[in-house]
C-alpha cells in the first residue's frame, strides 16, 4: 500500500527523512481493527517524529500520521482516537500509553490498524476530512479549555500563536462555547482571520492587552511565556501543551506566579470520552475544523513543507 513514512531521523533537516512509497499492509492482530483511511491530518507531532522525538531508529521505517477518519472492517464510518494503550485495550498490561507512530504504524497510508477500542463513530454531520482534524490538535484544545483551564461562558481567554492547529481550534471552540477569546500572531492576516473565526480581538505577540484574562492557551513556549504570565488576572490559569519556539524562556516569571497565585497546568492530548464529547459538540453546534488545505496522499511532502514553514492557518489534510 502507498504511504508517507519516516525512513531516517534527521534532527536538523527532518524532511530529508520523509519518504513516499509502498509499505506492507497492516497485519491482523487480536483486539485490533483495520481501517481503510479516507482522510488524515498533519500535526507537529509528525515533524517531531522525523527529528527523532518519541521515535527511535530501531522503529524505522515508521508510517507517520496520528489522526484519521475512514471505514472499518464492518463498513462503519469511524474516527480514530490516537492514544494507544490508555485503557489497556489491545496492548499488554504493562505497556505505557503512547501516541500512534511512537510504537505503531500510523495513518498516512491506505490502511491503518488500531485497537478496536480506539474507534468512535463518525458523526454524519462531519465529512471525513473534517473528522480527521479532530483527534489530536482539536482534542488537545478541547481538553485545554474545558478540562484544564477552569473557565466558563463569559470568561476571557488569550490564545497565543493564532494559525497553529491547537490555537485555531481553541479560538473556534471557545467562541462557540461563549468564552471571550483574544489571540496573538506575528502575521496581520492571521490576526484578521482569528477575529473572523470568533476572537473578539487579536494582537501582536507581546502587545499589552486592554484587560487581563482568566486563562491563557499556550503552545508557543519560550517566545510568549512572559507575555502569557503577565496577561493573567490574579488566580488565573496558564495551560500549556507545547513549546514550538523552545522550552526554556528567558524569564520564568516565578515571582509573579506565586504572588498572584497563578496556576500553570500541563495538558497533553485528551481521553476517548473527551473526543466523543468533542465530536458531539461539533455536530450539535455546527462547529467545523478550520482546514488550511487538502492534498492527496502522494503530495504529502507539500503539506509537511507548509507546516514546517508555518505558512498555514488551520489543518493540512491528506486524502486517500
Amino acid at each position: 500500500m502507498f504511504a508517507a513514512y519516516a525512513a531516517r531521523i534527521d534532527r536538523d533537516q527532518p524532511l530529508s527523512g520523509l519518504e513516499l512509497g509502498e509499505r506492507p499492509e497492516p497485519q491482523a492482530r487480536p483486539g485490533w481493527t483495520t481501517v481503510n483511511v479516507k482522510a488524515a491530518s498533519l500535526n507537529h507531532h509528525d515533524l517531531w517524529s522525523l527529528r527523532g522525538v518519541g521515535l527511535g531508529e530501531e522503529s524505522l521505517p515508521m508510517i507517520l500520521g496520528c489522526d484519521a477518519a475512514g471505514i472499518d472492517e464492518d463498513g462503519n464510518e469511524v474516527v480514530l482516537h490516537s492514544v494507544i494503550g490508555q485503557s489497556g485495550h489491545g496492548v499488554g498490561p504493562k505497556e505505557p500509553r503512547s501516541i500512534l507512530t511512537e510504537r505503531y504504524q500510523g495513518t498516512f497510508a491506505e490502511k491503518v490498524t488500531v485497537p478496536s477500542w480506539n474507534l468512535l463513530p463518525k458523526p454524519k454531520e462531519l465529512s471525513f476530512q473534517e473528522a480527521a482534524c479532530l483527534p489530536t490538535a482539536w482534542l488537545t484544545a478541547y481538553r485545554m479549555l474545558f478540562t484544564n483551564a477552569g473557565v466558563r461562558p463569559g470568561d476571557s481567554v488569550l490564545v497565543q500563536g493564532a494559525g497553529g492547529g491547537v490555537a485555531t481550534a481553541a479560538i473556534v471552540l471557545g467562541a462557540a462555547a461563549g468564552l471571550r477569546m483574544l489571540a496573538t500572531s506575528r502575521d496581520e492576516a492571521k490576526r484578521a482571520r482569528a477575529v473572523e473565526l470568533g476572537a473578539e480581538s487579536a494582537y501582536e505577540p507581546g502587545e499589552r492587552l486592554p484587560r487581563r484574562v482568566d486563562a491563557v492557551i499556550e503552545t508557543v513556549g519560550a517566545a510568549t511565556w512572559s507575555h502569557s504570565v503577565k496577561s493573567l488576572t490574579p488566580g488565573g490559569t496558564l495551560v500549556i501543551s507545547g513549546a514550538t519556539s523552545g522550552p526554556n524562556p528567558k524569564a520564568a516569571e516565578l515571582n509573579r506566579i506565586f504572588f498572584l497565585e497563578l496556576k500553570v497546568v500541563g495538558s497533553t492530548m485528551g481521553g476517548k470520552d473527551e473526543l466523543e464529547d468533542l465530536l458531539s459538540f461539533c455536530a450539535a453546534r455546527g462547529v467545523r475544523p478550520v482546514i488550511d488545505s487538502v492534498l492527496p496522499l502522494d503530495r504529502a511532502r507539500e503539506g509537511f513543507e507548509k507546516m514546517a514553514g508555518g505558512d498555514l492557518f488551520g489543518k493540512v489534510v491528506l486524502t486517500v
